[in-house]
């Protein structure tokens, strides 16, 4: 009988030959993440990487979500510093969620503080791409940040679903008043919306090229700053961890700053950080809440059950959902968020 991952193989094998996709060998690739599993095709030329959703993290169903990350990728690889998209493996019984095949990008795993301005200049690429005339399929809100604080509303539903203290659930919704009703600039464009530091690898050129895109849509940039630079962000991939000091911080948004034709305002960026940083934390509520059920037969959308991802990462998770949820780690951030505003 054939292990699980000897069984995936196969069935990508499958699909890639019914597909008439020419390849020379398959190589599965570390089991690292919670939404896809990935599997490396060796190639005449040059390699591709074949995604293969676990679950659709914008709550699509299967077809919806495979079309969406498709887009993210066609959008955000014209700014020159992600992988271009070469084709969709279709929704099928053998490939319930479907698949893509995208540039394989040889590179290192980021370094920080170190490769904060490489970064940097990433995000300003992609950020500074024209606005579509038609953005659908991706998100794109009239008003992003109202779209923002209820995304984060919605979330925060499950703060007292997750089994955690008073005193923390207080501390998270003390910080949910402190967001801002509006902002005082609030120009949209394309970003990410996953910018933790893991999703970046750095190539022997020493471009930091953004790997995994599935969240993208068109809303502030402020978010994928702090997505890089939060407390968060930055100790939460098991294989690229820093804390940031301060400066460190400042830096790398002044780097942005400088590669960028206009900015927002310091008070935008600030409550754009607040906000993500409270998006990531209802986000701990929320796998906390659901991680221990059973995974979906019918794969349809959200899906953060245990049993889709390997033992070691799943533990990892824990730990660090743990973490961010102790009265500690909210303190740290609070304090930098409050020194941050000065300080831009």
């Amino acid at each position: 009988m054939p292990t699980p991952l000897e069984a995936r193989l196969q069935v990508l094998e499958n699909s890639l030959q019914q597909a008439k996709i020419a390849y020379q060998s398959l190589s599965p690739m570390a089991d690292t993440g919670l939404a896809h599993d990935h599997m490396w095709l060796h190639r005449a030329g040059e390699d591709w990487v074949a995604r293969l959703p676990k679950q659709s993290q914008m709550n699509l169903a299967p077809a919806d979500n495979l079309a969406y990350e498709a887009a993210c990728y066609e959008r955000a690889s014209q700014g020159g510093h992600a992988p271009r998209l070469h084709g969709v493996l279709p929704v099928s019984d053998a490939l319930p969620r479907g698949g893509l095949l995208v540039d394989a990008i040889e590179g290192r795993l980021a370094q920080l503080p170190d490769d904060l301005p490489r970064i940097a200049e990433t995000l300003a690429s992609l950020h500074q791409l024209p606005l579509p005339n038609q953005p659908a399929p991706l998100l794109a809100p009239n008003d992003p940040w109202q779209a923002m604080r209820e995304e984060v509303s919605r979330q925060a539903e499950w703060l007292e679903k997750a089994n955690l203290s008073s005193g923390v659930i207080a501390r998270v919704r003390d910080e949910l008043e402190a967001l801002p009703v509006t902002l005082p600039d609030a120009e949209r464009c394309l970003i990410s919306f996953d910018t933790h530091p893991g999703n970046f690898l750095i190539t022997e050129e020493g471009r930091a090229v953004l790997v995994d895109l599935e969240k993208c849509r068109y809303g502030l940039p402020g978010i994928d700053l702090a997505h890089t630079s939060l407390y968060t962000s930055t100790t939460w991939d098991m294989n690229s961890q820093a804390v940031l000091s301060l400066d460190d911080v400042v830096a790398f948004y002044q780097h942005w700053q400088a590669h960028m034709q206009q900015t927002p305002s310091a008070d935008t960026l600030v409550a754009c950080r607040r906000a993500t940083w409270l998006w990531s934390l209802t986000w701990c509520a929320k796998w906390r809440a659901q991680h221990l059920q059973s995974k979906d037969a019918e794969h349809l959308g959200q899906d953060w059950s245990a049993e889709l991802t390997d033992t070691a990462v799943i533990e990892h998770v824990r730990n660090r959902v743990e973490h961010y949820l102790s009265a500690s780690a909210i303190e740290l951030v609070h304090t930098e968020l409050l020194h941050l505003e000065t300080a831009l």
